[in-house]
């Protein structure tokens, strides 16, 4: 079925519909939600457009001369992955080259205390690191993480219990368990990069969806990162990949309900309130998109970011999720893609598009070009090999480390920490550690 999304003053409404015949476009919601009442503009930090959405022809120009400040090479240093490794958790095979794997079960003081005995030496590294990168001592990460505990008891109150076995698991007071809930937000500051995908049953080769992304971040996160399985009591299994003690990241419910998501540049201005990640934890909790669509204009974030998601009926679906609520890009595509500028036409501005980095633009054009090349004969070895992609290197979809200018969002160290790949049907999850063209994609099943 496809799924579309139709406004309404109350909010959202879902209408499901058989594809017709010769259909071109695939499962996905489309449409634009509407945007709650305006405020009026801040002063700082606020930058919502105030300006006719560029026409195509003008806003590939700009693309193009914001592409062109990033160095490029002709040439990629590593060859796309000659084959695809695949383990699963239950073979138990240990492998160098994959992240590790945890797993917890029980009420969400139990998954806390054994996700955090387990990771205790990621989270103090994570910590440590978020200390330096911020230029904050770990007083002043303590002292503003607190301030959002009220949130949690009001917001999350199960997750808050969570964080708080997480804190007695790796031996740390609650306010640096809370300060890993929070990341960047405590300094109001955004990181990371991102191409994220959905490509529904129509366009593969087994008539499955497959939605991921590749995760660009700073390269000191590989040193935290691991895939967490979660058996929580009386709400769904959980497979993520997380790092640092965050309850919330990219993954796949028992309900085949996935999320992926990319930073964005600009957009409504930071307030008061979550962070993303309980936002994300959350999500893995719904049963279907209905319900995800539903939380997100329930609960309330500080910042701005895209949501890639789909679930196992085979719907796919982009938001970006604004300090402001939900918007859903009027896309008209067979298939999904985003990276780290918006797309809605409430946001879509020269504006924005100054405060986003500059290779967002041609990484969404080519991933978009890379699925339709396949499109309807494509399978996980494909997509996997997309990911790999070295097209515009070394500010590709597959990222590494350059020497150019520091930009917004992400600096020049930055690479793809993790590529991952989820298959909601199957419940199965992909991930690499590090960069999808130097290690093996290791498969984790529900």
């Amino acid at each position: 079925m496809r799924m579309r999304l139709h406004a309404r003053e109350d909010g959202f409404t879902l209408r499901l519909r058989q594809p017709e015949p010769g259909d071109a476009s695939d499962n996905h919601v489309s449409g634009v939600v509407p945007s709650p009442r305006r405020r009026s503009r801040q002063a700082d930090g606020d930058h919502r457009c105030h300006e006719q959405n560029p026409d195509s022809a003008n806003r590939s120009a700009r693309h193009d001369n914001l592409a062109s400040q990033i160095p490029r090479a002709a040439t990629a240093p590593h060859d796309v992955l000659d084959s695809i490794v695949r383990v699963t958790q239950d073979q138990g095979r240990l492998m160098a080259n994959q992240y590790p794997f945890f797993e917890a079960s029980g009420s969400p003081r139990e998954l806390g205390q054994q996700h955090g005995e387990q990771a205790a030496k990621h989270i103090a590294g994570y910590l440590e690191f978020l200390a330096t990168s911020l230029k904050l001592s770990r007083g002043q990460l303590r002292s503003r993480a607190l301030r959002f505990q009220s949130l949690f008891e009001k917001l999350c109150p199960d997750l808050l219990e969570e964080v708080a076995g997480l804190a007695e698991g790796a031996k740390l007071e609650l306010a640096d368990a809370l300060v890993a809930q929070m990341r960047g937000e405590l300094a109001q500051t955004g990181d990371g990069g991102c191409t994220t995908f959905a490509i529904g049953p129509h366009g593969t080769a087994t008539n499955t969806t497959f939605v991921g992304q590749t995760s660009d971040n700073p390269p000191e996160l590989e040193s935290f990162g691991y895939v967490l399985k979660l058996r929580p009591t009386n709400k769904p299994t959980v497979l993520m990949w997380t790092f640092g003690g965050m309850l919330g990241y990219h993954g796949i419910n028992e309900h085949g309900v996935s999320h992926f998501a990319n930073a964005l540049g600009g957009g409504p201005a930071w307030k008061f309130s979550l962070s993303h990640y309980p936002l994300k934890r959350l999500i893995l909790e719904q049963r279907s998109l209905r319900d995800v669509l539903r939380l997100m204009r329930e609960f309330p974030v500080c910042s701005n970011g895209n949501y890639m998601l789909a679930d196992g009926s085979g719907a796919i679906l982009d938001v970006e999720l604004t300090s402001d609520g939900p918007f859903v890009p009027e896309l008209q595509e067979r298939f999904l893609v985003h990276s780290n500028h918006y797309l809605c036409t409430e946001h879509a501005c020269d504006a924005n598009f100054r405060l986003s980095l500059a290779d967002s633009f041609p990484r969404l054009d080519r991933m978009r070009s890379l699925i339709d090349s396949k499109f309807g004969s494509i399978r996980l070895e494909d997509v996997q090999t997309f990911l790999a992609d070295h097209d515009g290197h070394p500010v590709s979809i597959c990222r590494h480390s350059h020497a150019g200018p520091e930009g917004p969002m992400l600096g020049p160290s930055g690479k793809t920490v993790a590529a991952l790949i989820a298959e909601p049907e199957q419940r199965r999850l992909h991930v690499t550690l590090g960069n999808p063209c130097e290690n093996p994609f290791v498969t984790y099943s529900l």
